[in-house]
């Protein structure tokens, strides 16, 4: 029987908390159960990421190099495989450079429903935070300077969120945007790859 994993994903080393409940078939592989965790989470891709559940590292092969010794290819691996049971747990690391690393949760195994349209973001809390704005640190601090900048550093530190993401608001959630930020991904074109 077809089923679907109902996940919470949460974004570690933040508060208040950053997080968003989505559902995804069963079947899908890691590799592109990172591009519904970036469309959900509203990551833009394009960084290297990687899994980890049970002590096992999950991974894209680098092209010139393949894996790392002690990974496995996220291609060949399946959500409902990795992820048999309910309160099941792994941590996604997006970003490196950045280091932000996520909480996934399995909250539900359940038949597929014929009316729902899969993948889904059900709900969820807070913005994510603006790319390469220098991590769980970077983004604090982005937070507290945002609406009192002191020095020149923290001027610069808005502008650049300005640029960046001018209508920027961390408390802002739609679950409706997961649509447009999953397309965005995906045109995007940056594929499992990338370095």
């Amino acid at each position: 029987m077809a089923t679907a994993h109902r996940l919470k994903v949460t974004l570690r080393s933040v508060k208040p908390p950053i997080w968003r409940r989505i559902e995804v078939e069963s079947s899908v592989t890691l590799a592109a159960l990172s591009d519904l965790l970036e469309g959900a989470m509203g990551w833009m891709g394009g960084h290297l990421h990687a899994f980890e559940a049970r002590g096992v590292t999950y991974e894209p092969p680098d092209p010139d190099e393949g894996l790392s010794r002690r990974a496995k290819d996220e291609h060949e691996h399946r959500l409902g495989d990795v992820l048999a049971e309910v309160g099941a747990k792994m941590r996604w690391d997006y970003d490196f450079g950045d280091g932000w690393q996520h909480n996934v949760v399995v909250e539900a195994i359940e038949p597929l429903v014929p009316s729902v349209e899969y993948p889904r973001c059900v709900t969820g809390r807070r913005a994510c935070p603006p790319e390469d704005c220098g991590g769980p640190w970077g983004y604090q601090e982005l937070l507290e300077v945002r609406d009192d900048p002191k020095t020149e550093w923290d001027r610069d530190r808005i502008r650049w969120l300005e640029e960046m993401a001018p209508s920027f608001d961390p408390e802002h959630f739609d679950p409706g945007d997961f649509e447009r930020n999953l397309r965005l991904v995906r045109t995007l074109g940056f594929d499992d790859d990338w370095t």
